[in-house]
């Protein structure tokens, strides 16, 4: 029998932490989410392992390492309302419920949405709310939030995401061409708005109507 939790213990050590995650909220978070109960049961055994993984319909749950550093980027502190764009498989929206009062996460694809949503459930997440729609329009009626993650490459920051971010907020996103980006973190400070450059990363394009085509 697969011991998942030791597997878990691995991924954080051998994947995260050499590569400089040092945020001791998100690497415990990392060490506690099922993983491998997010993806279909084929691809359970390499659930931790160094990659991403296709959960269908065109969409994939991101590698570990590129999860944890969003998630470090994002500095939570456990009082935060989040806004996910992009809620795929769930995974994300999950670490981030262990770290944040309240999650918002949009996902256009239906199938996906209700999958996460049942799966969330299941795991006792009563504080995430999934919504199906366009990401890219963000949640005018909820906002504003105080951290926003993108976690689809998009060609700019959607501007309605920006306008959607509280005062002193932080908003990270994958920002570039279609199949290649740079993680970018965007702060709010008294209505300006300040951003900074981090890792390269290649993440499914975001479709909307603020974000590529179809």
């Amino acid at each position: 029998m697969t011991d998942y939790e030791e597997l878990r213990r691995l991924m954080v050590e051998t994947q995260l932490v050499p590569r400089g995650i040092r945020d001791a909220r998100v690497l415990e978070a990392m060490l506690k989410v099922p993983r491998h109960l997010f993806v279909g049961e084929s691809l359970q055994h390499k659930a931790y392992d160094d990659m991403a993984l296709p959960i269908g319909n065109g969409q994939t749950i991101s590698q570990p390492y590129m999860v944890a550093v969003m998630t470090e980027l994002l500095e939570l502190k456990g009082d935060e309302r989040v806004l996910e764009v992009g809620t795929g498989s769930g995974y994300q929206a999950a670490i981030l419920a262990e770290l944040a009062a309240e999650v918002y996460s949009v996902e256009r694809v239906e199938p996906l949405a209700v999958k996460a949503r049942e799966r969330l459930e299941r795991l006792g997440y009563d504080n995430v709310h999934i919504m199906i729609g366009d990401g890219t329009e963000g949640l005018p009626d909820k906002a504003p939030f105080d951290r926003i993650i993108i976690t689809a490459g998009t060609p700019e920051v959607p501007a309605p995401l920006r306008e959607q971010l509280a005062d002193n907020g932080i908003l990270v996103a994958p920002v570039g061409a279609r199949f290649s980006q740079q993680l970018i973190r965007l702060r709010k400070r008294e209505g300006g708005i300040t951003e900074e450059h981090h890792t390269p990363c290649v993440f499914v394009p975001l479709v909307g109507r603020y974000g590529w085509k179809e």
